[in-house]
């Protein structure tokens, strides 16, 4: 593995959080699987594009990009041993496409490398995002483009509504609007760092999808409750006061169960830019 700036995300990702990501790969593409199409079609990747998936995690937006990408190059990269292992098992069909374990801030990508790079919520983590945008923006092409999503604030929307009801017992799981996984939840940042970083014509567009939590609400609520951030904060409570939360977590999940699952409507946000000498990207 190349040099690691972000311990913090490298510690959690090879630990619980990495594991949990790699053992239920099919469930965690239930829930953010629904904007793929999002990303995809707003990096317009094209059948010889040379293709970076950010923070790819088990890799179900990378295998989607190397079959648009199929006589191109794409490569995946993130900090979880465990989660590549996973992507690697799903992906051994395509020859074009590698997987990296590597911190993208630092890595020391083939300067302009690449023609495209993606990233399906993960790039909200970074420890320096100019610094990692940058190292992204010298990967790139002149003229290459950069699509991804990142979380909007949790206010107003269902998955807030569902943590706001675990709030009398438990801290916000995902921390305060702007911070942790919302980090890029005001598009006024998005812009902010990505120029910073030399990036131009940049787009942010709200995007909303289905997220499957569930069969129904008791399988939901276990679910949700062993996410990583859930899981965390009730441990660090009394059992009693755990076993409130996850009772207000079930109660509250319970309005968006449908005959055959549980549905959240999903929000957020789709940034485009690209990397000077290109035309802007208008997400369709």
């Amino acid at each position: 593995m190349s040099g690691i700036v972000n311990t913090a995300q490298a510690e959690a990702w090879n630990g619980y959080e990495g594991e949990h990501w790699a053992s239920h790969d099919d469930r965690y593409d239930a829930v953010n699987g629904g904007f793929n199409e999002f990303v995809l079609e707003a990096a317009g990747i094209t059948e010889s594009d040379r293709v970076l998936d950010l923070g790819c995690g088990n890799g179900q937006l990378t295998r989607q990009a190397a079959r648009r990408a199929h006589r191109g190059r794409v490569v995946g990269v993130d900090l979880s041993g465990p989660m590549l292992a996973t992507a690697r098992a799903r992906a051994k069909a395509e020859s074009h496409l590698t997987f990296v374990q590597a911190d993208a801030q630092v890595h020391p990508f083939e300067p302009a490398g690449f023609d495209v790079a993606l990233s399906r919520f993960g790039v909200m983590f970074f420890a320096d995002p100019v610094a990692a945008f940058a190292n992204v923006h010298r990967a790139l092409a002149p003229g290459g483009r950069l699509a991804f999503l990142c979380m909007t604030a949790l206010d107003g929307t269902d998955l807030g509504r569902v943590f706001a009801a675990m709030e009398p017992y438990l801290p916000r799981p995902t921390g305060a609007d702007g911070t942790g996984p919302t980090s890029f939840a005001d598009p006024a940042r998005s812009r902010e760092v990505l120029s910073a970083a030399g990036f131009t014509g940049i787009t942010c567009t709200r995007v909303e999808a289905d997220q499957v939590w569930g069969r129904d609400v008791e399988d939901a609520a276990g679910f949700m409750a062993d996410w990583g951030p859930v899981r965390y904060h009730l441990g660090l409570v009394e059992p009693e006061t755990a076993a409130h939360a996850r009772a207000a977590l079930t109660e509250a999940l319970r309005p968006f169960a449908q005959a055959d699952a549980v549905r959240l409507r999903g929000t957020a946000w789709l940034v485009t830019a690209l990397k000077h000498g290109g035309e802007p990207v208008v997400p369709t």
